[in-house]
């Protein structure tokens, strides 16, 4: 391990989280600036101090968020948000909270928030494990959404991989009883990573013989049109907590 003391700021450092017992090591995102729209930043200063839930080191208090002790389902990496605004419309009974670090995608739910009256989405920016470790209680999320997620694919990048052992812990660990994961790629050999180490973490069981059948109540987004469009093979997974 090195030592994170004679480390420059900045530099990425491997080091283990003793609160939690995890390995953190470098971020599982790029943190791209994209450029923001006009409307995409106008909605981001308005709305923001409103849909957003600060990053602090404490305990998120979901029926305050929410107003109700409706489930909550977590997204992680929303992007643009296509999905995540359609699944929250579809669904008023189910409380999202998607968590994304790039400001273009936050900005544009925000604006489909206001723009759809929605009362069950909210936001935080900032790291997802993070926030999953210091800010979401054990037992207390009914689902996680990962859609698309970086693939990673070089081999020296794989330990950048958001679904991958003892992150899939953690998952396990926030999930009530009959919650869920469901990952989706279009990546071959991440959609086989993934189902190894979901298939490994304690706690969770498939609920399908290997890959999953499409969930139709999730949207195809334009991404995903895109890819099917060039024969790219979509796969999912979906595992429950047992």
């Amino acid at each position: 391990m090195q030592d994170e003391k004679n480390t420059k700021p900045g530099e990425n450092v491997e080091k283990k989280d003793f609160k939690s017992g995890l390995y953190r090591t470098i971020k599982t995102y790029v943190l791209r600036q994209g450029r923001l729209t006009s409307a995409q930043e106008r909605d981001y200063n308005e709305l923001s101090p409103v849909y957003c839930v600060p990053f602090k080191q404490e305990l998120i208090d979901f029926k305050r968020v929410f107003g109700n002790d409706n489930p909550v389902i977590i997204e992680i990496g929303f992007g643009m948000g296509q999905a995540t605004v359609e699944i929250a419309k579809n669904n008023p009974d189910i409380n999202y909270l998607g968590i994304e670090v790039h400001k273009p995608g936050v900005g544009a739910v925000l604006g489909e928030i206001k723009r759809l009256e929605l009362k069950n989405l909210y936001i935080v920016q900032y790291d997802a494990l993070d926030v999953l470790e210091q800010m979401i209680k054990d037992e207390s999320v009914s689902g996680f959404h990962i859609f698309f997620a970086d693939p990673w694919p070089k081999k020296k990048h794989h330990k950048r991989r958001l679904v991958q052992r003892p992150r899939t812990n953690l998952f396990e660990k926030k999930l009530v009883k009959g919650g869920y994961v469901y990952f989706v790629t279009d990546w071959q050999e991440y959609a086989d990573f993934a189902l190894e180490e979901l298939s490994a973490t304690e706690g969770l069981k498939n609920k399908y013989e290997g890959f999953a059948e499409h969930q139709t109540w999730r949207p195809l987004t334009k991404f995903e049109k895109k890819g099917l469009n060039a024969d790219r093979k979509i796969n999912e997974l979906f595992f429950e907590k047992v």
